[in-house]
């Protein structure tokens, strides 16, 4: 792993570490920090060996082999082959809603997971510029961090709506500080997910773009990867996923949770219009006449 990718690992770290102990301090002090602080510690390490299987167990995601889905398999092997990577695991998620992702530590943890609705209203060349663009984010160890983001930003999410609502219905003592407490308590719970939010956009924006270029070239078909977001985008406008972590939004090759007012916050891609005219370019370059 590059000195980069580790700064920026350590980074998100340290930041979102220091986020659970603000939390800690306005609810108990120095006592109460130092314990955010030792569960951070915890939490780190237990993300970094596990965010795969936490993020993967939030969409009931499960790992398929080759019998149960051959073409995807398929698919998935030649391109890998293709992109010097070695064979992740597959998995598929029970959703209609046209979505994927990569996740896992390093390449030889890998994980490509798709929906459903993907397989369903792809066809082979989109689902190919998919699955190239999934793996450029392997290839270029995105998911480590990406993922790592979601799970932190996940409890830091969680940990803000406890706040609100301890908040809400009293859960202080009743000296001259509580009504500062309350609304140092409130003011917690509306900056720590938009802090979780910028962090995931400041980790995802220009990756995805990246990935875009990257599965053009392993699949060879960046006409089929534009084809593919275009219906990716019309179909989570009309059916966006409802019952998905929106601290992992980041994740997916489009935002699946459109229409959600708190998901909106979390919109870290760019505008796939301009990403298909990325892709129109690229198509260009690599000698074809796009029609798209």
């Amino acid at each position: 792993m590059g000195l980069g990718l580790w700064f920026r690992t350590g980074l998100l770290m340290a930041v979102l570490t220091g986020l659970l102990m603000a939390i800690g301090y306005v609810f108990g002090g120095p006592n109460v920090a130092f314990l955010m602080f030792l569960f951070s510690m915890a939490f780190n390490f237990i993300t970094y060996w596990y965010s795969d299987r936490i993020v993967l167990s939030w969409y009931r995601a499960r790992i398929v082999d080759e019998n149960e889905a051959p073409e995807l398999y398929a698919v998935v092997r030649k391109l890998a082959e293709n992109a010097g990577l070695p064979m992740p695991r597959v998995a598929i998620i029970p959703s209609e809603t046209p979505n994927a992702f990569a996740t896992g530590r390093d390449p030889r943890h890998a994980v490509v997971a798709v929906t459903t609705g993907l397989l369903r209203i792809l066809d082979r060349d989109e689902l190919e510029g998919v699955i190239g663009h999934e793996l450029t984010h392997i290839k270029n160890r995105d998911m480590l961090i990406g993922t790592f983001a979601a799970a932190m930003a996940g409890a830091i999410v969680q940990l803000a709506y406890w706040a609100r609502w301890i908040a809400i219905f009293g859960g202080f003592g009743r000296d001259e500080d509580d009504a500062g407490n309350v609304l140092t308590a409130i003011l917690i719970a509306v900056l720590a997910p938009i802090a979780a939010m910028l962090i995931q956009a400041a980790v995802s924006r220009s990756r995805e773009f990246l990935a875009d270029e990257g599965g053009a070239k392993i699949s060879g078909k960046p006409w089929a990867l534009a084809s593919a977001l275009m219906k990716i985008e019309q179909a989570v406008r009309y059916r966006p996923m409802r019952n998905g972590n929106p601290a992992t939004a980041h994740m997916f090759i489009v935002n699946p949770f459109r229409g959600m007012s708190i998901a909106n916050l979390f919109s870290t891609h760019p505008p796939t219009e301009a990403r298909i005219e990325r892709l129109r370019k690229i198509a260009e370059e690599m000698g074809y006449s796009p029609t798209f």
